[in-house]
């Protein structure tokens, strides 16, 4: 672990941090720290943000659906790999740059959205399950 420390121009910033930190029930410095790798992460990929979701904190597509879906629909699957770009593309309603700027990410941060897409497919598997047995009591 590196320490370093920071200079704020007034205290509003570091008040807000604080405040935040506090609403999330955690330390300034891992926020600050998570909020600094995130905005690297958008300085070197300037299509991909971040928002809370059902399996936590995800890399979305600006204005956009998260970069695990996209990267789901485009790896694998038996699309002619020449043609998933643009298949992607339609399917999802985005710009194909915007499929690119998935992949880009996909291929920078590979392992960490293997995770998050494994995480996102059991956050599904519990939601379907809780569906089906709202049917099942429904139908009573």
């Amino acid at each position: 672990m590196c320490v370093m420390s920071i200079r704020f121009p007034d205290e509003s910033s570091l008040d807000r941090l604080r405040d935040h930190a506090h609403r999330r029930d955690s330390s300034m410095s891992s926020l600050a720290a998570r909020l600094i790798e995130e905005g690297l992460r958008m300085e070197e990929h300037p299509a991909i943000c971040f928002r809370d979701g059902p399996a936590g904190r995800r890399a979305v597509l600006v204005g956009g659906p998260e970069v695990a879906d996209v990267v789901s629909a485009l790896v694998g699957g038996d699309v002619p790999v020449e043609e998933r770009r643009a298949r992607v593309a339609e399917m999802m309603c985005l710009r194909e740059s915007l499929v690119d700027a998935a992949l880009a990410y996909y291929a920078e941060h590979t392992a960490e959205m293997d995770a998050e897409i494994a995480a996102q497919e059991e956050v599904t598997e519990k939601y379907q399950a809780l569906w089906e047995r709202q049917q099942t009591l429904l139908a009573r």
